[in-house]
């Protein structure tokens, strides 16, 4: 019996502190940058340090300015949602992406992740990496002073 109860403990100890992304529960969460509820789902975002703390953000924007705060090799999990399949994050750094007064965005900086720059509605788009998007972003106003 008291083999079973320590088994248990271990196992629910191991899942507690699990590093692994978190759900975004839509219209109740809110956004570790700005404080704006989480309701847009295809722009949303979260960060993982390596110790399993999640941060979830209501725009790349947001996102882009938590981690100009922050060392980013602290984080186990850099993650955006991707336009054209809202349910799935990807990977921030391996993403494209598109600022375009045809796709709006929470907080202005009209700001769009995709999984690939390959797609027609978008093909005359200009797209950026992750490294020139955090530097476009960074040099604009958009919530510096938040």
């Amino acid at each position: 019996m008291k083999k079973g109860i320590l088994f248990l403990s271990v196992i629910l100890l191991c899942y507690a502190c699990s590093v692994a992304p978190q759900k975004i529960e839509f219209g109740k969460d809110v956004c570790s940058y700005c404080d704006m509820a989480i309701v847009d789902r295809v722009h949303a975002a979260e960060v993982v340090t390596n110790k399993g703390k999640a941060f979830k953000f209501d725009a790349i924007e947001c996102l882009i300015h938590h981690l100009t705060e922050k060392n980013e090799t602290d984080m186990a999990f850099v993650l955006v949602t991707d336009f054209l399949n809202p349910e799935v994050f990807i990977n921030a750094t391996e993403a494209q992406y598109l600022i375009s007064e045809k796709i709006k965005s929470p907080m202005g900086a009209n700001l769009t992740a995709f999984s690939s720059k390959e797609n027609a509605a978008y093909k005359n788009e200009t797209f950026n990496n992750w490294k020139k998007i955090k530097e476009i972003i960074r040099k604009n106003t958009y919530l510096n002073n938040k």
